[in-house]
């Protein structure tokens, strides 16, 4: 049941207004002021307030703005007699959700209500969703839930406050300084320096320089000492990016500085010691590189303390809605339009599954925040996405791999297993939801999930 508190001077409205809303089947706290009303706000949990605007000692814009500052989400309708309605309009520049004149026709009032009340669900719901991301979905900003993921928020808990060297391996895209970030930010290091380096966007001179530092005149243009990231990231952490791409040269130098904890500046002799933990990662396999004899065996076990490898997006598909419900959310206040985007319907949903993300997390967040630009209404609908993207959209059919003497009678059923299992998995095994997704019924599915030995769970 949702609560509302009505606020007003007069006990006539406090009487007449809890018993109009109280018929809608609302639970209603009442207050004859603002100071009263504040007490009850921060000891209940409200889904509206109603108040006059005209009171002695705390009036109506006043008490929007303490309200406001308690909880900027709880919408708040004003009362407002025919002399008032310039203080309504400014009650709403400052966050009202509406305003209603006295007398008010009753209907007309519990229209207002029940549309406030219906937005504040949605705002507490999610809120909700964010509550559960934070507490059971997530590490730092690293989202998922499915168990690959799981296993990484795992691992990262327990080499985060030890000080192991961390090798970080996944296709471009996955989050590997996402991860690099939680461990460093989750580790006693975590007030000092995170400092990063892409090994592979400088020519090896450059590199050199920029991870040692240099000493003036070491080479043309060095016209003063400029310290490394290694001396910047004293105490901290430093986040090798794409260390398969280092030369063989540097390999050298930085296996000397893990092992002796010590290096030179470019064209310095005097040795620097720095304290500092090492996370690299690569897109590439390491131990390949090593069997191969582009990277360097004593370096590899120098860096594969621990190794943590990260899933592409299409073997983590259950973790998708999430990710979407982050990126919207993140993108939102950047949207400055009339209608904000709560959502995806469900073909999106389902469109989404069936992709195979080639460019992972990365490529699933351009897009979202590609679409929020011009999409037009609060719900992201197959339509909104990017004619390119569903050009590329890899359907689960495929005629040619169905073996040329395949009946039509196992064909569909293959077929309608296949659907099942991806319902059942973009429905967290809900077979409520499932079935809603598929257009059939809760029995029917129970049926068909029998027939195909499905094993989904205990959720039903």
């Amino acid at each position: 049941m949702e609560t509302i508190l009505v606020v007003d001077d007069e006990k006539n409205y406090l009487l007449v207004l809890s018993a109009v809303l109280e018929d809608e089947g609302y639970e209603v706290l009442t207050a004859q002021g603002g100071h009263e009303a504040l007490e009850i706000q921060k000891s209940s949990d409200l889904d509206l307030i109603l108040s006059d605007m005209k009171m002695p000692a705390m009036d109506g814009i006043e008490l929007l703005e303490n309200i406001k500052a308690l909880d900027p989400d709880l919408p708040m309708i004003m009362m407002t007699a025919h002399g008032t309605v310039d203080k309504a309009v400014e009650a709403m520049q400052k966050g009202a959700y509406s305003y209603i004149l006295k007398p008010f026709d009753n209907e007309r009032l519990t229209i207002y209500v029940k549309k406030a009340v219906s937005m504040f669900q949605v705002v507490k719901e999610n809120r909700r969703l964010r509550e559960t991301v934070e507490s059971q979905y997530r590490f730092g900003n690293f989202i998922g839930k499915s168990k690959p993921i799981r296993d990484v928020f795992e691992t990262i808990r327990k080499v985060a406050p030890a000080n192991a060297t961390v090798l970080i391996e996944g296709e471009s895209g996955t989050g590997k300084e996402l991860v690099a970030k939680s461990i460093h930010f989750n580790s006693p290091r975590r007030n000092k320096p995170f400092i990063a380096v892409n090994c592979s966007a400088l020519a090896e001179s450059l590199l050199e320089s920029e991870l040692f530092g240099h000493e003036k005149g070491a080479f043309t243009g060095a016209v003063a000492r400029k310290k490394g990231r290694f001396e910047l990231a004293d105490r901290g952490t430093l986040f090798l990016d794409e260390i398969g791409e280092l030369s063989q040269n540097l390999q050298v130098k930085l296996l000397r500085v893990l092992q002796e904890k010590t290096f030179e500046l470019v064209g310095g002799t005097r040795s620097i010691t720095a304290d500092i933990r090492v996370i690299a990662a690569t897109n590439k396999i390491l131990k390949e590189e090593m069997i191969s004899g582009r990277f360097r065996e004593d370096l590899f076990y120098r860096l594969n303390v621990v190794r943590i490898v990260l899933p592409p997006l299409k073997q983590r598909k259950e973790d998708i809605h999430l990710l979407v419900n982050h990126f919207i959310e993140k993108y939102a206040s950047e949207r400055k339009v009339a209608v904000p985007v709560k959502g995806v319907d469900q073909e999106v949903d389902r469109l989404f599954f069936d992709y195979s993300w080639p460019g992972n997390v990365r490529e699933l967040e351009n897009l979202i925040e590609r679409v929020m630009i011009l999409c037009p209404n609060d719900t992201i609908r197959v339509s909104d996405l990017p004619m390119d993207f569903r050009d590329n959209v890899h359907n689960a059919l495929h005629l040619e791999g169905i073996p040329s003497d395949a009946t039509l009678y196992d064909t569909l059923a293959t077929i309608e297993k296949a659907m099942i299992e991806r319902a059942l998995k973009m429905a967290d095994n809900v077979q409520a939801h499932a079935a809603a997704m598929l257009g059939i019924g809760k029995s029917g599915l129970n049926q068909k999930i029998k027939k195909y030995n499905l094993d989904v769970g205990s959720k039903r």
